[in-house]
């Protein structure tokens, strides 16, 4: 079962875009002893029009809300467990050509995993094709700029587009702090039904580190990869972690991928000659941002510029996702003491040497491995 979050940001550009402070407000609290969906209630006027998650009943099919620290996982989906051990480590992993195809017929001798330097043994090895996913859409929304609300809600129903039948999605969206619009659903009028409530933002912030962390925080409480679809200009107005702590949140999650879609590029492109170079940095640091949420759990940042954009960009996104292969290995360093864990993964011939691709024509063909860079070994029973 695959979980995907899509965060969507919708932000102010030009000469509207104030500098955007990375660092915690005075007295802001490590996630250690509060986390941000302990929050105080915003004032009336999210997204929704209200305060606080909204949910939509379920029935006992659906997986659990988000919201629900515990729950038992309905007959359909499995046994949901809240261990985590390290003994066991998992990895998508994608080998695509330069054009962005996917390489198929690999074997499990194929691939070398290294870890800290140390050769791994793969103990298990599968290819996931066209797998059902679980996709949770993450919508930033507190603007001050049209183009870019555009821009998001028009990646959304994109994203909705592109779900099949055994897919579950659920839709949060965020200014301030994360409103949850709908649970986990196989309904593609109730995901459509979430993003047209979304249509005059309450509020002219953007929380990003809070919003992702309480999100990756619930998340973590589901057996088995999840991924994040993170569409977003990547700017936050002020949270009370620092882009170092969510940075941390981001590198010690071990079975989730975020895809991030940044927002507004057309619009920052025309009026770039307009933008100041205190907001231009900051645009610049959001984008960057992005690009390393998404490279350190093995995905990928997308930057549209036009419209039909999405479209590809979301295909592609679909075909990574439904087309991976999954190398699981136990560590040879079974300490779990809390270290982050650097893993490299190689294609290799049958005489250990680098694995050779050839065309159709039978020219080399280059390729790329795509991966999560590590993981913490790190312990946790809850």
């Amino acid at each position: 079962m695959r979980v995907f979050i899509v965060v969507l940001a919708m932000t102010a550009v030009a000469a509207v875009l104030p500098p955007q402070d990375t660092n915690a407000q005075p007295g802001a609290q490590t996630p250690s002893t509060q986390k941000p969906s302990e929050t105080p209630p915003a004032e009336a006027g999210g997204p929704t029009g209200d305060v606080g998650p909204i949910a939509v009943p379920r029935k006992k099919s659906e997986p659990p809300p988000l919201k629900e620290p515990k729950v038992k996982n309905p007959p359909e989906i499995g046994n949901y467990s809240v261990r985590k051990d390290v003994s066991l480590v998992s990895l998508d992993v994608q080998v695509k050509t330069k054009d962005g195809n996917f390489v198929p017929n690999l074997k499990p001798e194929n691939f070398r995993v290294v870890e800290d330097g140390v050769p791994q043994k793969v103990k298990d090895f599968k290819v996931q094709d066209d797998v059902p996913i679980t996709a949770v859409l993450l919508v930033e929304f507190g603007s001050t700029n049209y183009y870019f609300m555009v821009d998001a809600l028009r990646a959304s129903y994109t994203f909705a587009n592109t779900l099949k039948k055994d897919d579950w999605i659920a839709v949060t969206a965020y200014d301030m702090r994360p409103h949850i619009l709908v649970d986990f659903t196989q309904n593609k009028d109730e995901v459509y039904d979430a993003l047209g409530r979304l249509r005059v933002p309450g509020f002219h912030e953007f929380n990003l580190f809070d919003s992702l962390y309480d999100t990756i925080d619930r998340l973590e409480r589901v057996e088995g990869h999840k991924y994040i679809i993170l569409v977003s200009s990547g700017l936050d107005s002020f949270s009370r972690l620092r882009l170092d702590q969510i940075y941390d949140k981001v590198k010690t999650t071990r079975d989730i991928t975020i895809y991030a879609v940044g927002t507004g590029q057309f619009a920052r492109n025309i009026s770039d000659q307009y933008i100041g170079s205190i907001a231009r940095m900051s645009l610049l640091q959001g984008d960057n941002q992005l690009r390393t949420f998404a490279k350190w759990t093995g995905g990928h940042a997308y930057f549209p510029i036009f419209a039909a954009n999405f479209k590809e960009v979301f295909a592609d996104i679909a075909a990574d996702i439904r087309n991976e292969y999954v190398l699981t290995y136990s560590p040879t360093n079974a300490k779990q003491d809390g270290t982050f864990r650097k893993v490299k993964i190689e294609l290799q011939a049958p005489d250990g040497g680098k694995l050779t691709l050839k065309n159709e024509k039978g020219k080399d063909l280059k390729y790329d491995i795509i991966a999560r860079e590590g993981y913490t070994a790190k312990h946790e029973v809850e």
